[in-house]
């Protein structure tokens, strides 16, 4: 694992994607680390090369005891660039790491391109910070878990994706509490409302219109009109926009450091229809985690099959998804494909795409047209998805 060494903490870094790509760094808010992002990746390493970062205190990253401030996360960060050997770089941060890419443009504007603050705030409550970080240190992180959780995601997307929640809320409940708190007293500390008139570089800020822990009125908003020149885009998305907005959030940075190309807006608007489409048929756990698991190797193939795949071929009018189904059941089961066969079969009957009867009929059908053997291997592949959804159920 790569590390940073500052003032003997180490800092864990991740960089990934293309070597001729411009570097956008990405900072993870408090209670989080650098998984946030994941969602994102498969909408960004097609443009970046892409350099994550653990904040002090949070992940695989040293959690000293003791106060941090921000010019010490800063530093942090840049010593992770210069690890990295990134001299120059667009910055990102959501909520604390927002903060801290603010700070960053304030200390280092020379390293910084553009910067990009998501859900954050350069003024919070100093009171309110001061007794979550004594709450922390007396009664873990267990005492505060609730009330981040729920300014952290929209009731409507804990709803939708509880898996998701359940891993927020994990992660959040196995961080070191002196390394919670450490971050807690960098924001109840910070001095940043100030200085941001002297920023100088091109400034996208990000809000999330169901966010209640940093709203635009009062955060948001004193940023925008502080800093000269600042754009802001909104999302349908609460604190963690990552999580909730992956794509909108990955397509607004993208605009905004490469530029609005027709090329670029017709590609996002093509995975967004896949990805629907995707949804519909595979369900959102399965392919959250095929977001989450998407690398610099097989970003872009993710992305195209996404557009191509899910958005041409399965938005066709001229067949139902039951059809589609079935069909694919027929290809797969014929050239051996097992992995994209369970899939569909996994797929279909959990979420009533097709019944037990029509997927024998279907294998029945194979063993004449494709072979006795091949039908054989489905039906046993078969009976074990259907053997695990029964215990499930």
């Amino acid at each position: 694992m790569p590390f940073a060494t500052r003032d003997d903490v180490r800092i864990y870094w991740k960089l990934e994607g293309a070597a001729e790509r411009p570097v956008l760094v990405l900072l993870n808010s408090i209670g989080t680390d650098m998984a946030l992002w994941a969602m994102c990746l498969p909408h960004l390493l097609p443009a970046f090369r892409v350099l994550r970062i653990d904040t002090r205190g949070h992940g695989a990253s040293d959690a000293p005891d003791g106060d941090y401030g921000m010019a010490m996360l800063a530093a942090d960060v840049l010593a992770a660039m210069d690890a990295a050997g990134v001299a120059l770089a667009a910055v990102a941060g959501v909520s604390l790491g927002g903060m801290i890419a603010m700070e960053l443009a304030l200390a280092a504007p020379e390293r910084v391109t553009h910067l990009i603050p998501v859900c954050t705030s350069a003024t919070m409550d100093p009171a309110a910070w001061a007794q979550r970080v004594e709450t922390v240190r007396s009664d873990g992180i267990a005492a505060i878990v609730d009330m981040a959780m729920g300014r952290f995601l929209s009731p409507r997307f804990v709803a939708d994706h509880p898996e998701q929640a359940d891993s927020v809320r994990t992660g959040l409940l196995a961080m070191a509490a002196q390394g919670y708190a450490g971050a807690g007293t960098a924001i109840r500390d910070m001095a940043l409302i100030d200085r941001l008139p002297t920023i100088a570089v091109p400034t996208l800020v990000v809000v999330g219109d169901r966010d209640v822990s940093t709203p635009f009125a009062g955060h948001g908003d004193r940023i925008v009109d502080a800093i000269p020149g600042a754009q802001v885009v909104h999302l349908d998305a609460a604190h963690l926009a990552p999580l909730e907005a992956p794509a909108p959030l990955a397509a607004a940075i993208r605009r905004f450091v490469q530029g609005d190309s027709a090329t670029e807006q017709a590609a996002d608007v093509l995975f967004e229809a896949g990805l629907t489409n995707r949804r519909r048929v595979l369900g959102d756990a399965w392919v959250d985690r095929s977001l989450a698991n998407a690398t610099s190797f097989n970003a872009d193939f993710q992305a195209m099959i996404t557009r191509i795949a899910w958005g041409e071929i399965w938005g066709r009018p001229g067949l139902d998804d039951r059809t589609r189904r079935l069909i694919v059941l027929a290809i797969t089961c014929a050239l051996g494909r097992w992995e994209e066969f369970a899939l569909h079969v996994r797929a279909g009957l959990s979420q009533g795409g097709f019944t037990r009867d029509e997927l024998k009929e279907l294998l029945m059908q194979t063993a004449i047209y494709a072979g006795v053997p091949a039908a054989n291997t489905g039906f046993a592949e078969a009976a074990k998805i259907i053997a695990e959804i029964e215990k499930e159920a």
